[in-house]
């Protein structure tokens, strides 16, 4: 759910806007999570037919970092947002894939 959704359904309700529940939009974040987002989304993915996505390629990241003028005090953070980002593209790869096997044992 979005903002704007939320905000539209506060008002069709007629309930008091709860702020603490409203979902963030991206301009709510730092310009550093867009950046991270940005270069994520730039890099490959790591395959296996078995097993699934293992993750993203880290080789040109350095390139990335330069692409998208990131000063190197800046590195460390983005990198643990890019860590955070692998993490839960991982586990939702996990679970789709768990999810399969599950209806091909069914079957």
């Amino acid at each position: 759910m979005t903002k704007d959704q939320y905000l539209r359904m506060v008002e069709q309700t007629g309930e008091e806007i709860d702020w603490d529940r409203i979902p963030p939009d991206l301009e709510d974040f730092p310009e550093s999570v867009y950046t991270a987002l940005c270069i994520f989304n730039s890099m490959g993915n790591r395959l296996q037919a078995d097993i699934g996505y293992l993750g993203k390629d880290y080789t040109n990241l350095e390139l990335l970092y330069k692409f998208y003028l990131i000063k190197e005090y800046e590195k460390d953070w983005i990198f643990e947002l890019l860590l955070f980002l692998d993490e839960r593209e991982i586990k939702e790869s996990q679970k789709r894939m768990k999810s399969e096997m599950d209806k091909i044992k069914r079957k």
